[in-house]
């Protein structure tokens, strides 16, 4: 293995978005090497050329950038251990394999595929039953003279049983009858997955495995396969299964059925990535002695240990994330959240808008920076008016009543000094003070007659400063009218 130094990896395939899941399983990884000082490596699995897309390994490299997951060593950082791309290593798996054939742990296969369909049931489930595992060699010498087209398949023993532990859920054992002679290195010469990460994590110097319980039942054979060799095997850390709940509260593995499952689809969605990290970080494991919820990368570094994880499954509550977001926002300095609030308001608002104060009254109201666009419409457009807005009890507020305030003060808006918030809500109190009124009937006026809704971030003056003097003039004016 390595010098006492734990190492982890995460390899995934790239076959498309980064899934909530693998990042889950990246995060925990990185976080065990990292809370003890410890490697993190990055390796691409790529040998099913089948399920391969174009790009997807990008995706995983920029996940990890925008998450903050730095490896010590994999694709575009290098390290003692490359190629870090498996379709890259294939002498590395054929070399290895023969051994395993040399010392009487692998056999060549020669079954055609016609044979391997006709060992299957009517279901399509079929089990491979060991036609070639004992060929004498002068056979296996012709048929590879002649150039047949073979695979090499792992001989796994006929009784007994194999065991592991796994640092989560205890130990795990498996009869060996039940394992079949699974294929290494395929017709095509690519390895396959059971065969290249055992050698890829040897050879790597991995010593913690990290991956989710879905493998719990295949690590047996992965541990033969350490055992045939002659190595160490690694730890292996089994995550809990992560779920999903639909609309009806029903509780399933986490699919696209319950929504964005990709972190890419977050992030699209208007999710911080720091949010999403933190999330997901509580999704399977909780902190000693602590009920804290709010973790930098830092503290969860400091904070993370296998003890921490679960058994159960768990479940991704996309409500919860929400407000994780929405506490990330509320706490993001000016500069930055402006950053990504101010070209949605651009892109949307007439450039009369202040877009500028618009954003400052959404800072602390919005869970998600795709809601922008609908807290915003009736900046963007004059809602249908609905005349009972105008009646509110608290304020003693009444169409007719409202009808006269907005009347009154029409000329006072026409010639305010100037068109800020201060000036705007000196304005309208000293015209509430003059007729006796309470500012907030005044101000409860104003606001129906320019937003044209009832719920609205901000009050009057700070809405008319948003809207500018002409356009807040000209509601004012179509409200009056509509009266």
């Amino acid at each position: 293995m390595s010098d006492n130094k734990i190492v982890t990896r995460f390899a995934p395939s790239p076959t498309g978005f980064m899934h909530i899941g693998n990042l889950r399983t990246a995060l925990y990884s990185y976080l065990l090497s990292k809370s003890q000082g410890g490697k993190f490596i990055l390796r691409i699995e790529d040998t099913d050329q089948v399920r391969l897309v174009e790009g997807a390994t990008d995706v995983i490299i920029k996940t990890l950038e925008m998450t903050g997951i730095d490896y010590d060593e994999g694709p575009g950082v290098g390290g003692d251990h490359g190629p870090y791309v498996q379709s890259e290593r294939l002498p590395i798996y054929k070399e290895y394999a023969e051994k395993l054939v040399k010392s009487g742990h692998a056999y060549y296969c020669f079954c055609s595929a016609e044979r391997l369909e006709s060992l299957k049931d009517d279901k399509g489930i079929g089990g491979y039953d060991g036609h070639c595992r004992d060929l004498p060699a002068e056979v296996i010498e012709k048929n590879l003279a002649e150039g047949k087209p073979y695979v090499i398949r792992q001989k796994m023993p006929l009784e007994g049983t194999t065991s592991y532990v796994d640092q989560v859920y205890g130990e795990v054992s498996i009869d060996n009858s039940e394992l079949r002679d699974q294929i290494m290195i395929k017709a095509d010469g690519y390895p396959t997955y059971n065969f290249c990460h055992v050698v890829d994590d040897y050879l790597m110097g991995v010593t913690h495995v990290v991956r989710g319980n879905e493998y719990l039942t295949s690590t047996p054979k992965y541990c033969l396969l350490y055992d045939a060799f002659g190595w160490e095997r690694p730890n292996y850390v089994h995550l809990p299964l992560l779920m999903g709940k639909d609309a009806d509260g029903n509780v399933s593995k986490l699919s696209k059925r319950h929504g964005a499952v990709s972190f890419q689809d977050l992030v699209a969605d208007g999710y911080l990535p720091e949010a999403i990290v933190n999330y997901i970080a509580l999704l399977g494991w909780c902190p000693k002695d602590s009920n804290q919820e709010f973790f930098t990368m830092d503290e969860l570094k400091q904070n993370f240990s296998i003890e921490g994880l679960s058994k159960s499954p768990a479940v991704f509550d996309y409500e919860k994330l929400k407000w994780f977001n929405s506490e990330y926002i509320k706490n993001m300095p000016d500069d930055r959240y402006e950053e990504k609030a101010l070209p949605i308001l651009r892109e949307i608002c007439a450039d009369s808008v202040d877009i500028k104060k618009l954003a400052s009254l959404l800072h602390t109201r919005i869970a998600v920076f795709s809601e922008i666009k609908d807290a915003v419409s009736f900046v963007t457009s004059r809602l249908d008016m609905d005349p009972s807005l105008y009646t509110n009890k608290k304020n003693k507020t009444t169409p007719e009543g409202c009808k006269v305030i907005l009347e009154d003060c029409l000329p006072l808006l026409k010639d305010a000094a100037s068109w800020d918030n201060d000036t705007l809500f000196e304005l309208l109190k000293g015209y509430a003070a003059s007729k006796e009124l309470k500012a907030g009937a005044v101000m409860w006026a104003i606001r129906i007659a320019v937003a044209r809704q009832g719920v609205t971030p901000g009050g009057a003056t700070e809405l008319m400063e948003v809207f500018g003097k002409e356009e807040s003039i000209s509601r004012i004016e179509q409200a009056i009218a509509e009266l």
